[in-house]
């Protein structure tokens, strides 16, 4: 018999087909988040670049565990677990939030801060077994501290409040950007969040510029202080990290990190191989 794991971000989703502690196969799709799609978009992605994939094991799946951004209230959960039932049929099928599979990845049966950092932000103070305290995540308006999302924000208000450096704002014009291409991107067209942290290819590609480590210096500081620095006795837990943007940025996270008094533990790009451990050795 077969489990599915899969793992889903606002930008992508990475599914896992095992046999035992076999993988048989791997699939991508886009991100779901219920806050942000419809029964039918989501329904539509999983029929037509999931299913194909695992169609020859559809009868032999028993189980389905699905870590989901957005799955931190019941109705959410309860949409995608009828949209996974409706469209999979498979009989198992366990919805739970995208903080909880960081977790277990991260800290495996271990006390400690567990966070994601990619398109949005998140973070959980974790005791091996369940998250204890979680900071609410509020999304890219007003949260998403530290998140692709939010140094995509700064960077554009920056750019907007005449701070950019003129060289700078120069090769951000070069790369396509302006007034209108930003202003329709935010507000008519959809995932708008998703659109801000895509600017983190520019970033990334300036790095070394001393205006650019300072914005997402800013956007990282932002995350200490108003996330992890609200746990219970905080600064005696080892800070882990999954997600592109701590993975990418993770000089400049340590150092932030350090000038708010915590130590960094553990930093990987994706939770999956954590989540295929654990499940493997269920």
């Amino acid at each position: 018999m077969y489990k599915l794991i899969a793992d889903s971000g606002s930008t992508k989703t990475d599914w896992v087909l095992l046999r035992d502690k076999t993988v048989v196969k791997t699939v991508n799709t886009i991100g779901f988040n219920p806050y942000f799609q419809t029964k039918d978009q989501i329904s539509l992605e999983i029929v037509n670049n999931l299913k194909p994939h695992i169609l020859e094991f559809q009868n032999s799946i028993t189980e389905l565990h699905y870590y989901g951004a957005g799955c931190s209230t019941f109705d959410n959960c309860t949409m995608l677990e009828n949209v996974l039932t409706l469209n999979l049929n498979i009989r198992k099928i366990f919805v739970q939030h995208d903080l909880l599979a960081a977790a277990r990845a991260l800290c495996k049966k271990n006390e400690g801060i567990a966070c994601i950092l990619g398109t949005g932000s998140n973070s959980c103070l974790y005791n091996g077994k369940t998250i204890l305290e979680n900071v609410p995540s509020v999304g890219y308006m007003w949260g998403d501290h530290g998140s692709g999302a939010q140094i995509g924000k700064t960077l554009v208000a920056y750019y907007f409040d005449g701070k950019l450096d003129r060289n700078l704002k120069h090769e951000f014009e070069l790369d396509g950007y302006d007034r209108e291409e930003i202003l329709n991107n935010v507000y008519k067209k959809n995932m708008p969040s998703k659109y801000l942290a895509s600017l983190s290819k520019f970033v990334s590609k300036h790095i070394n510029h001393p205006q650019i480590v300072e914005i997402v210096s800013v956007c990282f500081d932002s995350f200490f202080k108003m996330q992890i620095n609200q746990y219970t006795n905080s600064k005696k837990f080892k800070v882990n990290v999954v997600g592109s943007i701590g993975f990418i940025y993770k000089d400049i996270l340590t150092e932030v990190a350090n000038q708010n008094g915590y130590e960094i533990g553990l930093i990987i790009k994706s939770p999956i191989e954590g989540l295929i451990g654990f499940h493997s050795s269920k």
